[in-house]
């Protein structure tokens, strides 16, 4: 059993990732393989759903809606930035796959600095 945890632990890919919730606005860096040649593309949107295992972002891309599912221990993802925290009442957010213009706007978490 020790040999099965010492692969495990060996395979598994850590991230200290900043914590980041439904709602919030983050930019997910992603190493993209092309042939021999590798880059990091940005993927920036809200946060629609956080699960155990992955997290699903949505950013709009002209006027149309583009959702990806990103794994959390991926070996891919460079690092995760949180640009705005949002403030919501549920975890995972759908509805705003039906709003568009302001109404899919989402109110700014403010922290008290006392």
């Amino acid at each position: 059993m020790d040999l099965m945890k010492f692969i495990q632990e060996q395979n598994t890919v850590s991230h200290d990732f900043p914590k980041f919730g439904s709602g919030d606005t983050i930019t997910v860096h992603y190493k993209i393989k092309e042939g021999n040649k590798e880059r990091i593309q940005q993927y920036r949107g809200v946060v629609i759903q956080c699960k155990t295992a992955t997290f699903t972002v949505r950013k709009m891309s002209g006027e149309i809606g583009v959702e990806r599912i990103f794994p959390v221990n991926s070996p891919f993802i460079e690092k995760i930035e949180v640009n705005k925290y949002g403030k919501v009442r549920r975890s995972r957010i759908f509805y705003l796959r039906n709003l568009t213009g302001k109404k899919a706007r989402i109110a700014e978490k403010k922290f008290s600095t006392a």
